[in-house]
């Protein structure tokens, strides 16, 4: 029997959220995906009003630090944000040049009945040394899956931001 979910909103916490593309696949495997995921995660952020202090974008999962938003909770931006990046990956054309095999995350995703695992976890972030505590190890994550040497040489994340003082792909919103 699986354990209730009990999700805290309303205390104005940060939330550090951690999602999977469907049994961790590597669909979020190209810079471009990647790129379309932090598009569509800035467009969110507007529309939801709602701070990022810090992400990383996996090639399977992503991590987010983020304020409860202005309008609905980050259940609803989790919701919105999964579908629309679902729809907009799942619906693009992939044409492959006659005698070209498709690339494997295209191949892997046809087959696939969603793109995204069921639900999320959420963790709500209270103190400066928890929120230090969850920044660096999404900052740390590619590295440990040996995709790079260095945080710096992976732009989806909010490294760049904190460490070097540089914007990044995306605004983060610095919280004392």
């Amino acid at each position: 029997m699986r354990n209730k979910l009990e999700r805290r909103y309303g205390d104005h916490d940060l939330h550090f959220l951690t999602f999977s593309c469907y049994r961790r696949k590597a669909l979020l495997g190209s810079a471009q995906r990647r790129s379309t995921f932090v598009r569509i995660l800035s467009e969110l952020r507007e529309e939801y009003g709602f701070l990022l202090v810090g992400y990383v974008v996996m090639p399977e999962h992503v991590h987010l630090l983020i304020g409860e938003p202005k309008t609905g909770t980050p259940s609803t931006v989790m919701q919105v944000l999964k579908q629309r990046v679902s729809r907009e990956l799942r619906r693009r054309k992939r044409t492959v040049p006659p005698g070209q095999l498709k690339p494997p995350v295209a191949e892997a995703e046809s087959s696939l009945p969603r793109f995204w695992q069921p639900r999320f976890y959420d963790f709500n972030v209270r103190s400066a040394k928890k929120r230090r505590e969850k920044l660096e190890y999404m900052h740390q994550n590619p590295i440990t899956r040996g995709l790079v040497i260095h945080p710096k040489d992976w732009p989806w994340s909010s490294w760049s931001f904190y460490e070097e003082g540089e914007r990044g792909l995306l605004k983060i919103d610095p919280v004392e």
